[in-house]
């Protein structure tokens, strides 16, 4: 299907999975952009990308297909692949199929017990309905401190500190991304499966020692799962780490694609 993706920078090729995040990326894709042509896709149903065809439940495992349907169009052959939250299980999954040459997972969803997914996806239920009432007036929340803490707590270690413009636009995107509703639907039953031997794409988790939305003793469940991954810690960063420390989040991403 047709996704909608912008390029920047130039060097070998980075896939970046974006869905609600991706004014949140901002920062970190300029620096990446500094070593990499970074591919920036929003996943069917989000941003300006166009839903799954209708029928098609857009579980994590067929947002992947999706994106993996997508690559030769872009004239992408196994590019590794980064992705926060649902764009980290999508990567995971990418990763599993063997359609990327490797994986960074930060804070990816599916590690989570069924009362820690009604938790996650609660709370993001209560902000794409504070999202929607303010879709002609974002700036009403983001344009003040306390605003965007009320907004973003459960994502960024420092919501207060995050650009006016970078909230809106966040704010925006979720207010107006048809796939939230039945993609938050879908995610309640989804559990990331350990990967086999056979799975030879190398994988790097990242995971916030700020996380309210997936605790960091989530980390320890992705750590049996994917033994032979490489696990890192964000250090003070929430769920959405781009945001609190971009700079840290690019080490990370350039460490495990270029290390």
């Amino acid at each position: 299907m047709a996704l909608t993706s912008r390029r920047l920078g130039s060097g070998p090729p980075l896939l970046v999975v974006l869905q609600l995040d991706r004014d949140g990326w901002g920062p970190v894709l300029e620096r990446l952009a500094r070593e990499h042509e970074v591919v920036a896709v929003d996943l069917p149903g989000f941003g300006d990308s166009p839903a799954l065809p209708e029928g098609t439940t857009p579980t994590v495992e067929a947002l992947a297909a999706a994106v993996a349907e997508w690559l030769p169009g872009a004239g992408l052959t196994r590019p590794p692949v980064v992705g926060n939250s649902l764009g980290g299980a999508v990567a995971l999954e990418l990763a599993r199929g063997g359609t990327v040459g490797s994986a960074v997972a930060l804070s990816p969803i599916g590690l989570w017990t069924r009362p820690e997914a009604a938790y996650a996806l609660g709370s993001l239920r209560v902000a794409h309905a504070m999202a929607r009432a303010c879709a002609e007036r974002p700036h009403w929340i983001a344009g003040h401190p306390i605003g965007r803490t009320v907004a973003f707590w459960q994502l960024v270690a420092r919501p207060w500190r995050i650009p006016e413009a970078a909230a809106a636009g966040a704010l925006r995107n979720l207010a107006r991304s048809p796939g939230f509703e039945p993609t938050r639907r879908a995610a309640h039953a989804y559990r990331l499966r350990a990967f086999t031997p056979e799975v030879p794409v190398p994988v790097t988790v990242g995971w916030g020692t700020r996380d309210l939305m997936t605790p960091p003793h989530q980390a320890l469940r992705a750590a049996r799962l994917l033994p032979g991954a490489r696990h890192v810690s964000l250090q003070g960063c929430g769920h959405s780490p781009m945001s609190d420390d971009p700079e840290q989040v690019t080490r990370v991403v350039l460490d495990a694609i270029d290390g």
